[in-house]
């Protein structure tokens, strides 16, 4: 009798509850934003094969398409001439590739100096965490623009500008997790088995790292673009006529009141990729961080 009122319960209690989290909204959203950004970009070639550095002053400042202007400008052109549509896919391959060898570069940094900051003792955790501090106290702007003056402005001097601005966040975030991973008691454990340095970073403290830093890769993603483009936009990154969204923002400033369609087509291109990044990073954080099932 006990048996059969144990499996009656059962059965009425229906099959076990999955515990695996239904999909994320906002990290779905932000993951398409920026994957059609990066497929519209890898097929500027073929979506508007019109060249986008060469001027054609016969067609300067003609109006978007519905606006008075042909299909054959979908987004009007610019002071010179060019389809704006064309200078911003291929805008979109050098900003976006700038941006992502710059998060690697600074994630790579990062993850190192904190691995060694965590589990290498007090002196070389000061030593780091001291230059940490160094790089917080000055303003990131300030600090790209030093450097783009002194070693000029080729795409190789941006990615070290905004991979220099972007390790602190990724070192002090691994450093954290290092310090806490330490005293759990499985790590411990492999501690008095006899488990090396290297194997205990490797197999127990790096992988229980790649959630938060997954994290912060997406919203380093849109850092980066931004202040690539804010470098071009004050003529310190990429230079005329190669096409950059921050390079087309500083030209059409100047034709806000009769073609704005300059800098909004830029500018909103900008705020869609960041919007992406951001609901990615937001929605990858929800999705990972277990405190938040």
């Amino acid at each position: 009798m006990t048996d059969l009122f144990v499996t009656d319960r059962s059965l009425e209690a229906g099959p076990p509850t999955s515990h695996r989290r239904p999909l994320n909204a906002p990290a779905v959203i932000g993951g398409l934003l920026l994957a059609l950004t990066v497929l519209a970009s890898v097929l500027a070639p073929v979506l508007s094969p019109t060249d986008p550095v060469k001027p054609q002053f016969s067609r300067r400042l003609a109006p978007p398409w519905g606006l008075g202007g042909t299909p054959a400008h979908v987004l009007g052109t610019d002071n010179l001439g060019r389809d704006i549509l064309a200078r911003l896919l291929h805008g979109g391959r050098i900003s976006l590739a700038l941006a992502s060898v710059s998060v690697l570069i600074a994630a790579a940094v990062g993850i190192v100096v904190g691995l060694v900051a965590g589990s290498g003792g007090e002196r070389v955790d000061a030593l780091f965490m001291r230059l940490a501090d160094v790089q917080l106290a000055l303003p990131v702007i300030m600090l790209a623009i030093a450097i783009v003056a002194v070693v000029g402005t080729s795409p190789a001097a941006l990615v070290g500008v905004l991979a220099l601005s972007g390790w602190v966040l990724y070192a002090r975030t691994v450093r954290a997790n290092v310090l806490t991973i330490r005293r759990l008691e499985y790590v411990e454990a492999a501690y008095t088995l006899g488990a090396s340095d290297l194997r205990i970073v490797a197999r127990h403290i790096l992988p229980n790292t790649l959630a938060p830093i997954l994290v912060i890769g997406s919203s380093q993603f849109a850092t980066m673009v931004l202040l690539e483009s804010g470098l071009s936009f004050l003529g310190m990154g990429i230079q005329a006529p190669q096409p950059s969204w921050g390079l087309m923002l500083a030209e059409g400033r100047d034709y806000l009141s009769n073609a704005w369609w300059l800098a909004t087509a830029p500018g909103m291109t900008i705020s869609l990729v960041v919007l992406g990044a951001n609901l990615l990073g937001d929605g990858l954080r929800d999705l990972l961080d277990p405190r938040l099932g």
